[in-house]
């Protein structure tokens, strides 16, 4: 079986630097567990849309080692090339989380994608987020100013639109402490636009690889009460990703050839009682969707998120944007929201 590539020629620069991005990324991450002398990999596992005629991908993923308790970095390419009826040209993404075990290490969210209509017409979407278990203002400022250095022109709306995207209206608070997000993103200078794209990435990558190596060079020992906030923070990642995140929801509602790998931003274990103490605060019908989520974990607290289970919740979020279509309008947005859902179908 072989993935098929996109054949416009933004489509393929947009695939070349995000393959680039990804090499980046996984190769820092190599090298600091290699510094640790540590035997957790990154592996590929390949993905393929309609059996590749409609692409596919290729994505880097550890668990329940030493250093990271969950990792993927996944770049994929879904053209429709040979399919005239329909709007959407292609979708060229990287999407990676990682989330390290130790409850002082913060995880951190990275998103950048080109999206291209048959029309030519197409937009980028870039978002970079750094979500520590415990707040450090250092840290936290220390990406910001990253950020900022590789966009400053656009850094001030990025930052705006990532502090709305990310905010939890039911639990009035927001996932992360520092965003950045560019959605809809599209100027007349293309070349400038995909320059853009490239500082954003490799200053995220960057910006959180030296974050991560203070962290777990010199690591201070976490205190029941820190480990505690890491299995609650962790369960408000997924609750916010689940409920919230109109990427994760527009990929599943789009196919089911790689549910896994959509998943792959959730972390190993869930606080099941935190998750069901939130039920009463949301709106309906998302409490339905919640108490289904709950429902497809494993009975067991904490709730361990293995590949079986996401594949439930897969199923769970699929089912429930199906029969109440309406309550996507109730999802996290930036600033515009992009027709990506209707495009896709």
């Amino acid at each position: 079986m072989q993935r098929t590539a996109a054949s416009s020629n933004r489509a393929t620069e947009a695939l070349n630097l995000l393959s680039a991005l990804q090499n980046r990324f996984v190769e820092g991450l190599t090298r600091l567990t290699e510094s640790h002398a540590s035997s957790q990999g990154f592996t590929p596992v390949e993905w393929f849309r309609d059996e590749g005629v409609h692409g596919g991908g290729v994505r880097f993923e550890t668990a329940d080692g030493e250093l990271y308790g969950r990792g993927s970095v996944n770049v994929s390419q879904v053209h429709y090339d040979d399919m005239p009826e329909k709007k959407l040209g292609s979708a060229s993404a990287i999407s990676t989380i990682i989330h390290p075990a130790h409850p002082l290490a913060p995880s951190v969210h990275i998103h950048i994608s080109w999206t291209e209509m048959k029309s030519g017409q197409g937009y980028w979407r870039m978002m970079a987020d750094i979500n520590p278990s415990n707040e450090n203002e250092a840290e936290r400022e220390q990406f910001l100013t990253t950020m900022k250095n590789a966009a400053p022109d656009q850094f001030a709306e990025a930052k705006a639109q990532g502090d709305r995207y990310f905010f939890i209206p039911a639990l009035n608070r927001h996932r992360g402490v520092a965003h950045f997000y560019l959605e809809n993103y599209a100027t007349d200078d293309a070349e400038a636009d995909l320059m853009l794209a490239r500082s954003v990435g490799e200053a995220a990558i960057d910006g959180y690889l030296k974050i991560l190596t203070a962290a777990l060079d010199n690591p201070t020992e976490a205190t029941e009460a820190e480990q505690a906030n890491q299995l609650a923070y962790h369960t408000l990642y997924l609750f916010q990703v689940l409920t919230l995140d109109r990427g994760t929801t527009t990929g599943l509602l789009v196919h089911n050839q790689n549910d896994v790998g959509i998943m792959g931003s959730l972390p190993a274990y869930v606080d099941r009682d935190l998750l069901d103490s939130w039920i009463a605060r949301m709106q309906p019908p998302q409490d339905k969707l919640l108490k289904a989520l709950i429902d497809a974990l494993p009975e067991q607290n904490p709730a361990l998120v293995n590949e079986a289970v996401k594949q439930k919740l897969a199923a769970v979020v699929r089912n429930h944007y199906r029969a109440h279509p309406q309550a996507i309008a109730m999802q996290a947005s930036g600033d515009s929201i992009p027709p990506t859902v209707d495009n896709h179908r």
